[in-house]
């Protein structure tokens, strides 16, 4: 087993960082206007804990209280250059326009920076994205050339932009919901696969396989399996690569894993959790397709169980009904509006409720996420940890997690693994909040 590097050991970031994105929509492009109107002093980088970000080294008489990104060695965000793929041909400036996220002034802020981002030709599969069709997607014999293809095109962009490192985030749409088949078993079955032009692998996972092929860190901001199987993880692990994923934790699932961990420690009990959306933007559309949307609400499911843990407290969440829709408003765009209606009871079983009417900007939310785990993504690289991250599963609505372990979807347990991961790797000490040691002399066994 390969050692993680700690402190002075990590590498620092020299050079550039790229940034591969499979999908420059209204996610990404957010992003992108974000980061180039941050470097020229126009806007600030809210959300981000990579940016803005503090924590606490030792005790709290000591009063240390650090930066993250003086903590350990991110790369700076002036450092990034970008690129990626779609099946429009838009530049990131035309699609920035038509996902109507920003205010066209704060676009206009950064029109030169956008302008110059133009995507490649894409991988796509209309199977798995029924209600999308576009023209700029590649031809090839089989889906192990269109792999080929991409790694033709990362290194054309290697070599372009004058990057030292590299970095994939899939922040296209959401694919029809698969399970794993045989040729998800092993890595030599996923290639036979490919060059078979097996019908079971998705687009997601010939741009997840190009990656790892080249020793890329991979990130997968949607539901969908992509690097979740043995035969991408035997290939992440063989060229030692970190993996994150799934599904960026923004709107109405962040809410539940805010408000879900506040009742399992109170031990309100939980009858009903009643959840739905309307959205307009690219999203709002493929997910109005019900494979789409089993994809999304399969992520979305998960969370409550392994908060609430019906298995040990039974009397509380067995009869849970848990329920959520998502519905396409056009006249909505990114703005989604969720409503949740929780029943929960308490002392003598007396009944309760809870209402939350959250009106959030999906892509607003989703593009400080995409940011944190670009940045941690390098991190990782450089200190040697690959195969998966669940220490970066505070921004997944469904956290990649090795095989026998069951998720953390409590975001503040989530919180806690993140920080202390940043105080190992710094090599601080770790923070476990008994506080005991302020009151009393204790005994070391």
């Amino acid at each position: 087993m390969k050692k993680i590097l700690r402190g002075k050991d990590i590498p620092s970031p020299q050079g550039k960082l790229g940034v591969l994105i499979p999908g420059i929509g209204a996610v990404t492009t957010t992003l992108l206007a974000g980061v180039f109107a941050s470097r020229k002093g126009l806007a600030r980088p809210l959300g981000s804990v990579t940016q803005t970000g503090k924590i606490r080294l030792g005790k709290r008489t000591e009063k240390r209280i650090v930066p993250i990104k003086e903590l350990v060695p991110l790369a700076n965000i002036d450092e990034l250059v970008f690129g990626g793929w779609d099946i429009f041909s838009d530049n990131a400036y035309q699609a920035a326009n038509k996902a109507k996220v920003l205010e066209s002034q704060h676009i206009e802020w950064v029109k030169e920076e956008l302008e110059g981002i133009v995507p490649k030709t894409a991988v796509f599969n209309k199977n798995y994205v029924k209600k999308l069709d576009g023209p700029h997607v590649k031809k090839g014999n089989n889906k192990m050339d269109l792999a080929e293809q991409l790694m033709k095109d990362i290194d054309s962009f290697k070599t372009g932009s004058g990057v030292d490192r590299l970095v994939m985030c899939w922040a296209a749409s959401t694919e029809a919901y698969h399970q794993t088949s045989n040729v998800h078993n092993s890595l030599k079955q996923f290639e036979e696969g490919l060059k078979a032009d097996d019908p079971t692998i998705p687009p997601s996972q010939v741009y997840a396989y190009a990656a790892l092929k080249m020793g890329i860190p991979h990130i997968n901001g949607a539901p969908h399996l992509t690097t979740d199987c043995p035969a991408l993880l035997e290939l992440a692990e063989e060229n030692l690569v970190p993996v994150c994923g799934k599904d960026f934790k923004t709107g109405q699932t962040l809410m539940k894993t805010i408000i879900a961990p506040g009742l399992q420690a109170r031990l309100l009990g939980v009858s009903g959790w009643f959840s739905t959306n309307i959205l307009g933007n690219r999203d709002g559309e493929v997910l109005d397709d019900p494979e789409s949307f089993k994809s999304k609400e399969v992520s979305k499911l998960g969370v409550l169980d392994t908060i609430l843990k019906p298995d040990i407290y039974p009397e509380l969440y067995k009869d849970l009904y848990h329920k959520i829709r998502i519905n396409y408003y056009p006249p909505r765009r990114d703005n989604k509006e969720s409503w949740d209606n929780i029943d929960i009871f308490g002392w003598m079983d007396y009944p309760m409720e809870i209402k939350i009417n959250f009106l959030c900007r999906d892509s607003i939310l989703a593009a400080p996420v995409m940011l944190d785990l670009i940045l941690f993504s390098d991190l990782a690289q450089r200190a040697g940890m690959h195969g998966i991250q669940e220490w970066l599963s505070f921004y997944f609505k469904s956290p990649m997690i090795k095989k026998g372990l069951y998720p953390e979807n409590d975001l503040f347990v989530q919180r806690s693994k993140l920080q202390n991961t940043l105080r190992y790797l710094a090599k601080e000490e770790l923070i476990h909040h008994t506080g005991l040691d302020y009151y009393y002399d204790l005994e070391e066994d």
